[in-house]
């Protein structure tokens, strides 16, 4: 009876508790919406979720949330609110907020919206890497030792390989260029630019684009879906998702695992004064001997995170060239013409050729402005201050989307529109409005290799084939993880020209 009794009250006591934690955590929310509701949004959908439901079944239905955004910019201005629990953030679409923010170290990335990215279901993922380092002067470290490897000249000495990669696509599109055979552009595109990076980067031999099945580019893509789900909070304790949890746990083990043994190797081939691959990992490693207190483990983040970012953002921005191109047909015989002019029927594109394609560097920027891969990028800010007239309370995060600002009326004029004329020289340029590679001291690494790259296998392409999309295709987009067309690309190709073969 006395156990009964015990039993009896302490559940009314843990009841209490719940009852006050519960009150408090409201108290704590209302104390939140006073703090912020002087900035202007669209009507919390709840008390508690905030915004959420409406992107939830926007998510469900496959929209895309950056669209409501664009519409939430242009009915409540250039600073608004985002409510989500306990925590607001704040987009800023205002050159001002951007210069201000993007353009000074001061204003670190925002720890609580990268922090999915860094271990995924308990498997350490993109951990302190480049894209996920919130600490400053860490971060830097960083990027002194890996700028050498991205700068102009070292690229230049990779033109090769970027050739004899994209090479390898053409003649597995050649093989389907029948007018008839429907060819899934997008997931070639994918394949290729991950043997580019594996390739150029780090020396290693995938083979992807002719074998699908192999384990690294399955492991990959397994990762990629796992840091999606992993910011689902109930997602890995469901009895139905273990095993997809458990692959992808795998997955990251696979990938460090590589990873780790490809350093070794290279690091024991430099000690030893064995001729090494002059690509990216053997520069990172001679430069990184130079620092007294390089992290093992640091350099295995940046070999992950060099596999996420180096080719799924590349081969989003074709796949969505290829989708835009294909309902503008005077673009692409303009291109053709280009591509005719500069590089005729040669193989091999010299880097040097590369500056002389005007018109295609002018269409690939303006598919970065419509459908930037990486659409929004976070920062923090500590301290209060005034954008646009409004004040952003101190402890704030604040999002930033190159996505918006490229399609609002006020930046560009007819935004909606697919004009690759607008980033000719002549034309006044967008300061602070177009950063699909980020701006300031925190910008893309990888900008100017991803666009060497692009060209080569974009030049290539129209050099080679006239093409259709396969109907129907509704030319949107959707954002998981990042930007990518909602239906694929599925093409028609006929060949244009016979090619002057590189010699044996």
């Amino acid at each position: 009876m006395e156990s009964l009794v015990f039993i009896w009250v302490l559940l009314r006591v843990f009841l209490a508790l719940g009852l006050l934690a519960f009150g408090l955590y409201c108290g704590y929310i209302q104390w939140v919406h006073v703090k912020y509701d002087h900035i202007p949004s669209a009507p919390r959908a709840s008390f508690f979720f905030g915004h959420l439901p409406i992107l939830w079944k926007m998510l469900k239905n496959k929209e895309l949330v950056h669209d409501l955004f664009l519409q939430w910019a242009e009915e409540y201005g250039p600073v608004f609110r985002f409510n989500a629990f306990h925590r607001v953030s704040l987009f800023i679409l205002s050159p001002e907020g951007i210069k201000e923010y993007l353009m000074l170290p001061q204003y670190p990335k925002d720890r609580f919206s990268y922090e999915h990215l860094h271990t995924v279901f308990g498997v350490r993922s993109l951990g302190n890497g480049l894209v996920t380092d919130c600490e400053y002067d860490h971060w830097h470290k960083q990027r002194r030792i890996m700028d050498p490897a991205f700068s102009r000249i070292y690229l230049i000495g990779l033109t090769e390989t970027f050739n004899d990669q994209a090479e390898e696509l053409m003649m597995e599109l050649e093989k389907k260029a029948d007018g008839e055979t429907k060819v899934d552009v997008m997931d070639l595109l994918r394949r290729v630019t991950l043997d580019i990076i594996a390739k150029v980067a780090f020396g290693l031999e995938l083979n992807t684009l002719h074998d699908e099945q192999t384990p690294f580019p399955h492991a990959v893509n397994l990762v990629m879906k796992g840091v999606t789900n992993s910011r689902m909070p109930l997602f890995k304790y469901m009895p139905g998702n273990r095993k997809t949890v458990r692959e992808i746990q795998e997955s990251l083990r696979l990938l460090r695992r590589t990873g780790k043994e490809c350093i070794e190797k290279r690091q024991k081939a430099i000690q030893n004064g064995e001729e090494v691959p002059l690509d990216i990992l053997t520069q990172i490693l001679k430069n990184a001997a130079q620092e007294e207190h390089h992290d093992f483990e640091n350099m295995l983040d940046n070999f992950v995170t060099f596999f996420f970012a180096g080719h799924e953002t590349t081969a989003n921005q074709l796949s969505f060239a290829v989708m835009e191109l294909s309902r503008h047909p005077d673009i692409v015989a303009k291109l053709q013409a280009e591509v005719d002019e500069v590089i005729g029927v040669k193989r091999d594109i010299a880097y040097e050729d590369l500056g002389k394609l005007v018109y295609l560097s002018q269409v690939l920027k303006e598919v970065l402005r419509l459908y930037p891969p990486v659409p929004d990028m976070m920062r923090w800010t500590g301290k209060e201050n005034f954008i646009e007239g409004v004040r952003i309370p101190a402890g704030t995060t604040l999002i930033f989307s190159t996505y918006i600002m490229g399609r609002l009326e006020k930046y560009f004029k007819d935004a909606l529109t697919f004009n690759p004329d607008r980033f000719n020289k002549d034309q006044l340029k967008p300061y602070f409005s177009y950063f699909p590679f980020g701006l300031g001291p925190r910008s893309c690494i990888g900008q100017i290799f991803s666009q060497v790259e692009a060209k080569v296998v974009m030049a290539k392409f129209l050099q080679r084939f006239d093409f259709q999309l396969v109907p129907p295709q509704s030319f949107k987009a959707i954002g998981i993880g990042t930007l990518k067309p909602l239906d694929g690309v599925q093409c028609r190709l006929k060949p244009r020209h016979q090619l002057v073969r590189k010699e044996d």
